[in-house]
């Protein structure tokens, strides 16, 4: 049997796809696996030891139409489910499995505050998309592979005073109103009892930066500095992750990380909470916030101005 799984986006997205990938190598003895995704993103995917070949995309499916149809596949396992999906899913003329995007559901609860979602994390709605195949649930969470040669070895690479443990704290986020906001970064920094590794990427080199000039002992910038592998690799080393919604908010729940989440527009109820994480782990919202959620992806500034979905939020009952 041949399985095209189709993803294309973002980090977050593609690592909860995992639990997929590894149950049907599993599960489907003999099954040859390929994945497809966008080249920017294809090093998320790209050292997973349960996918035989990877197909990637800079802009249009078109630029591998033709390979795929040579590849002959017996099933299409859609797990972006847009336009541009069907449009493949189409040309390849083959059986195809989608999962329920819920956009309508979200769409109820952005704009009129509706709650129709179901209580069920996304992963659970990727695995009853591909129910037919007879592929389970292992409970056994999200993969996250690191080759060798971007594992960071702590002893040389951070000062001596992480050498006895710190926290990873992710100061970055795909949108604004899902970054944490300076003051509670430095809040988190403060109270914290291990130094902290500040990770993103070279556009959160700034606000990494401010961190540093109040804790210069505490604190080393590393973003910009590492590769997303390399990254990880610093996570998996950690104590504890402190993030928002971020990319390497499921990549620390790949690793088993313990990780405090802060959440801003986006709420927990979307179904993309840490899947199967360390079981320390907490998250952190401001419940009953009548203009939350705003967005089911965010937004470059806060829409009311008082960005009140970060800056309320109680982190004294946390333990750092």
């Amino acid at each position: 049997m041949k399985i095209l799984v189709v993803r294309f986006s973002s980090i977050g997205d593609i690592v909860l796809t995992t639990p997929i990938l590894r149950c049907i190598k599993q599960q489907l003895p003999n099954t040859e696996l390929h994945y497809l995704t966008k080249q920017n993103f294809l090093g998320v995917i790209e050292n997973n030891r349960y996918v035989d070949k990877f197909f990637s995309i800079v802009q249009s499916v078109n630029e591998v139409v033709h390979s795929l149809k040579n590849e002959n596949y017996d099933y299409v396992i859609d797990l972006h489910n847009n336009l541009r999906t069907f449009k493949l899913k189409t040309v390849l003329s083959k059986k195809s499995f989608s999962f329920n995007k819920l956009n309508w559901e979200k769409f109820l609860l952005v704009n009129l505050k509706i709650n129709k979602l179901p209580n069920k994390h996304i992963i659970d709605r990727f695995f009853e998309a591909i129910a037919p195949l007879g592929i389970v649930n292992d409970g056994q969470g999200l993969d996250y592979f690191i080759q060798k040669k971007d594992e960071i070895h702590i002893p040389s690479y951070l000062p001596s005073n992480f050498q006895n443990g710190y926290h990873a704290l992710v100061v970055g986020g795909s949108y604004f109103t899902k970054q944490i906001p300076l003051n509670k970064l430095k809040e988190i920094c403060d109270m914290s009892s291990f130094p902290l590794t500040l990770l993103g990427g070279k556009e959160d080199r700034g606000i990494a930066e401010k961190l540093q000039n109040v804790f210069r002992d505490k604190t080393i910038n590393l973003c910009g500095e590492l590769n997303l592998n390399q990254s990880a690799s610093v996570l998996q080393q950690s104590q504890k992750v402190i993030t928002s919604d971020t990319g390497l908010m499921h990549i620390a729940a790949a690793l088993k990380k313990d990780i405090i989440s802060l959440w801003g527009n986006t709420i927990p109820e979307f179904g993309m909470t840490p899947y199967l994480p360390g079981k320390n782990s907490q998250i952190l919202e401001v419940k009953e916030l009548p203009c939350r959620p705003c967005s089911k992806l965010g937004h470059k500034k806060c829409p009311k101005e008082h960005f009140l979905c970060m800056e309320n939020i109680n982190l004294n009952h946390i333990k750092l």
